[in-house]
C-alpha cells in the first residue's frame, strides 16, 4: 500500500523590489495561516531577506503548493495591502522587457505600478465598479467618417494589426470650437471606435502637451469614467487612483506618458505610440527600455492592434515596415504643407533671417500669430572672443559663458558666477562677442522689427500651451511651440543650420522631425519658411517625404552596423574587469566577429579609471547577448558584495550596461 501523501502548505512565489540584479529572481516564502486569505497574487507584501538582514517590499507573484517535508521556508512578514496591483500580463511583460534590455523586472514595475497610496486605495475599494461605458452611435459614426481618410485603417485596427501612419500635418477645429493637431482627432477615432467594440486603448504620447490634446479631442465623446490620465505631473492619490481604475474590468482609454505603455486595462484592443522619435519616449532610469520597444513586446503578448503614428518616420519604424513586421496606411488624399525654403545669402550681410522670410512674416501678421522657432532658449547661449572667435570660458571652472539678457555681464553656464573682467586665454583679447540668440534676444530683436506688435516667448522658462488668433509673434524653442487657434499664419524655422551641426548620429532625424512638427502647426496654405538650410533634410522637409528620408538613413547606417541597422550595447566598467567581460562574451555568443566590439575606449576625468566599449549585434542574438551582459552583471554585483564582506572598503558595482543605446558615441 502507498503511504498517504504529505501534507501540503501554500507558498508565495515574491519578486523582491530591490535594485540588486542578484535578488532579480522569484523568492519563495511560506504563507502562515493568518495572512492565508489576503496573500493572493498580485498583492504587495514585506518579507524577511536573510541575506540582508532586513525585511524588503515585494509582490506576490503566485502562489504554490508544496511538500511540508520539502525545504525550510522563512513566513511572509505581512501583507502591505489587500488589492492586488500586479496583474499576471504585467509581471510577464516586465519580466520581457528586463530580459530584452539585460535589466530587472522589478525597475520596470517600479515605473509601472506607482506608490501605494491608503486614502485614495479605501476611496476607491468603497465605491461602486464602473460600468461598461456607452458611447454614443453618432460619435461613432463620426469617428469611422475620420478614419476613413486611410483606406483599410478600421478594419486593421479591429484585426490587431501592426500599423504605421503618417499623420496629417495641420490643425483641426473640434466642435466646440477648440483647436488641436489633426492627429489629435485621428488618433481620438481610433482610441473611440475601438472603445465602442468593447474593448480598452492605450496611447502613449511624449508630453503634456500632446496629452491635453488628445484629451481635449476625446473631451465629452467619452464618459469621464472611462477617459483615464496618466502622467507625472498628477499628485500622488490622483495617480494611485488612475492606476486602480485600469485594473477595474470595464473597458477604458488610458492617455499618458512613456510608462502609461505598462497600464494593466483589461480586454487591450489598441495600443498607439504618437510620435516615437521624440527622445521624451527614450526611458532614462534603468533598464532604459523605449516605449515603442515595451509597446512591440505588448502587442505580441495580448494580441492587440499597434498604432505608431508621427508627422516624420524614424529609422527604426522604417526598418520595421521594411522587415514586414509593420503595415504602412497611406492617407487616401495627399495634405502637406507649403514648405519654402530660403536662403540666408539674400539679405544684407548674411542676415539670420533673409529678407523674403522678413517680408513673408510681416504680411502674415496682418491676419494673425505667426510662429518663430529658435534652437536654444535664453539670450546669448554662446559667447566668444570678438579677436578671435575662441569660446569664451569661466576663469574658475572652464564652463562655457553665457549672458542672459541684454547689458548684463557673462556668467557661467556651470557654476553661476558673474565675470566682470574676461582675458582670452587665446589671444588675450578682452572682448567678448554674442555668437548666438536664444528665444529671448530673437524677441527682442523681432520686437525692435516690428514695434507695436505683441511678441510671446514659448520655452522651459515661459511655457505657453495655447495663443488666440490674433497678431503675435511667438517665439519657440524646439518642442516647446504652443498651438494657435484656427493655426499660426506663418511658421518661420531659424537656426537649422546651427541644428545640424550637433554630433549626433540621429541630428538629421532630430531636426526634420522638430521641423515637421513645427510646420504641422501653420494654418492650410500659410508659408513654412525654412533659412538657410540645403541638403538632404531641407529637401526632406519641402517635399514632405520623410519615410522616403528615414530609408535613405536606414540604408546609409547598415553598411556601417550602426542603430538601428544592429543593436548596441554601452557596456561600462575598470579596464580589467571590462576586457575579461568582453572575452567571455565573445565565447558565449559566437556570433559575435571582431568587427562587433568596439573599444575599450577609456572614459575621461574618471577615478579611479573606467572605459566604456560598445557591443554591436543583430537582433537574432538579441537573447544571447542580452543574457550574458545579465549574467556579467550579476557576477559583478555577487563579487562586489562578497568584497564588502571580508572588509574591503565601500563601492558600487563596477559594471554597467546599458543596452539599445539611441547614440553610440564612445
Amino acid at each position: 500500500m502507498a503511504g498517504a501523501p504529505a501534507p501540503a502548505r501554500p507558498v508565495a512565489r515574491v519578486l523582491l523590489d530591490s535594485p540588486l540584479p542578484q535578488l532579480d529572481r522569484l523568492f519563495d516564502y511560506s504563507i502562515p495561516p493568518e495572512f492565508d486569505a489576503e496573500a493572493q497574487p498580485g498583492v504587495r507584501v514585506k518579507v524577511p531577506l536573510r541575506s540582508m538582514g532586513r525585511v524588503v517590499d515585494g509582490y506576490l507573484v503566485e502562489r504554490i503548493e508544496q511538500p511540508v517535508d520539502d525545504r525550510p521556508l522563512s513566513e511572509i512578514d505581512s501583507v502591505v495591502s489587500p488589492m492586488p496591483v500586479l496583474t499576471p500580463e504585467l509581471y510577464s511583460l516586465a519580466r520581457r522587457a528586463a530580459d530584452r534590455a539585460a535589466g530587472s523586472a522589478s525597475d520596470i514595475l517600479r515605473l509601472a505600478i506607482p506608490r501605494r497610496m491608503v486614502r485614495a486605495e479605501k476611496a476607491w475599494q468603497h465605491s461602486p465598479p464602473p460600468e461598461a461605458p456607452m458611447i454614443d452611435p453618432g460619435d461613432v459614426r463620426t469617428a469611422e467618417e475620420v478614419l476613413a481618410a486611410f483606406p483599410h485603417l478600421t478594419e486593421a485596427i479591429l484585426a490587431g494589426e501592426r500599423l504605421v501612419v503618417d499623420a496629417v500635418p495641420r490643425p483641426a477645429t473640434l466642435a466646440d470650437g477648440a483647436t488641436v493637431g489633426a492627429w489629435a482627432v485621428l488618433l481620438a477615432a481610433a482610441a473611440l471606435r475601438t472603445l465602442a467594440a468593447g474593448r480598452s486603448v492605450v496611447v502613449v504620447v511624449p508630453d503634456h502637451r500632446d496629452q491635453d490634446q488628445l484629451l481635449t479631442a476625446l473631451a465629452g465623446r467619452v464618459p469621464a469614467t472611462a477617459l483615464v490620465r496618466d502622467d507625472a505631473r498628477q499628485s500622488g492619490p490622483a495617480r494611485y487612483g488612475a492606476f486602480l481604475r485600469m485594473l477595474a474590468d470595464a473597458p477604458c482609454i488610458v492617455v499618458g506618458n512613456r510608462s502609461a505603455v505598462y497600464a494593466p486595462v483589461s480586454d487591450l484592443g489598441l495600443l498607439v505610440v504618437w510620435d516615437d522619435g521624440d527622445p521624451l519616449l527614450a526611458e532614462p532610469h534603468s533598464p532604459g527600455v523605449h516605449a515603442r520597444d515595451a509597446a512591440l513586446l505588448r502587442q505580441e503578448s495580448d494580441g492587440c492592434a499597434l498604432l505608431v503614428a508621427g508627422h516624420t518616420r524614424t529609422s527604426d519604424m522604417e526598418r520595421l515596415v521594411r522587415v514586414g513586421w509593420f503595415r504602412e496606411i497611406i492617407a487616401a488624399r495627399r495634405i502637406t504643407p507649403r514648405v519654402i525654403l530660403t536662403a540666408t545669402s539674400d539679405a544684407p550681410g548674411h542676415a539670420r533671417i533673409p529678407s523674403t522670410a522678413f517680408a513673408a512674416v510681416r504680411e502674415a501678421l496682418a491676419q494673425g500669430p505667426v510662429l518663430v522657432q529658435v534652437a536654444r532658449p535664453g539670450y546669448a547661449p554662446v559667447v566668444v572672443c570678438d579677436s578671435c572667435r575662441t569660446p569664451a570660458r569661466c576663469p574658475h571652472c572652464t564652463g562655457p559663458l553665457r549672458v542672459r539678457r541684454a547689458g548684463s555681464p557673462p556668467e557661467c553656464s556651470w557654476c553661476g558666477r558673474g565675470i566682470a573682467l574676461w582675458r582670452c586665454t587665446a589671444c588675450e583679447g578682452q572682448k567678448l562677442r554674442l555668437a548666438s540668440a536664444g528665444s529671448e534676444r530673437t524677441a527682442d530683436e523681432l520686437g525692435r522689427a516690428f514695434p507695436g506688435t505683441r511678441v510671446i516667448i514659448a520655452d522651459g522658462d515661459h511655457p505657453v500651451l495655447r495663443v488666440e488668433h490674433r497678431p503675435a509673434l511667438v517665439i519657440a524653442t524646439r518642442g516647446a511651440e504652443p498651438i494657435a487657434d484656427e493655426g499660426y499664419r506663418a511658421v518661420l524655422l531659424l537656426d537649422g543650420d546651427r541644428m545640424l551641426l550637433a554630433e549626433d548620429l540621429r541630428i538629421g532625424e532630430f531636426c526634420l522631425r522638430w521641423w515637421s512638427n513645427a510646420a504641422a502647426l501653420a494654418a492650410p496654405g500659410a508659408p513654412v519658411l525654412l533659412a538657410g538650410v540645403v541638403g538632404p533634410v531641407a529637401r526632406a522637409l519641402a517635399t514632405w517625404t520623410q519615410p522616403a528620408y528615414a530609408l535613405r538613413e536606414l540604408s546609409e547606417r547598415t553598411p556601417l552596423r550602426m542603430p538601428p541597422a544592429m543593436r548596441v550595447a554601452a557596456v561600462e566598467g575598470p579596464p580589467r574587469e571590462l576586457h575579461e567581460v568582453l572575452a567571455q562574451l565573445r565565447r558565449d555568443v559566437p556570433e559575435l566577429d571582431d568587427q562587433s566590439i568596439l573599444g575599450p575606449a577609456p572614459l575621461p576625468g574618471e577615478d579611479p579609471p573606467r572605459a566604456r566599449a560598445l557591443v554591436r549585434f543583430d537582433y537574432g542574438a538579441g537573447r544571447a547577448v542580452t543574457g550574458a551582459l545579465r549574467a556579467a552583471v550579476i557576477a559583478d554585483a555577487v563579487s562586489t558584495r562578497a568584497r564588502r564582506t571580508r572588509g574591503a572598503p565601500k563601492s558600487r558595482n563596477t559594471l554597467r550596461v546599458r543596452v539599445d543605446v539611441p547614440d553610440p558615441d564612445l
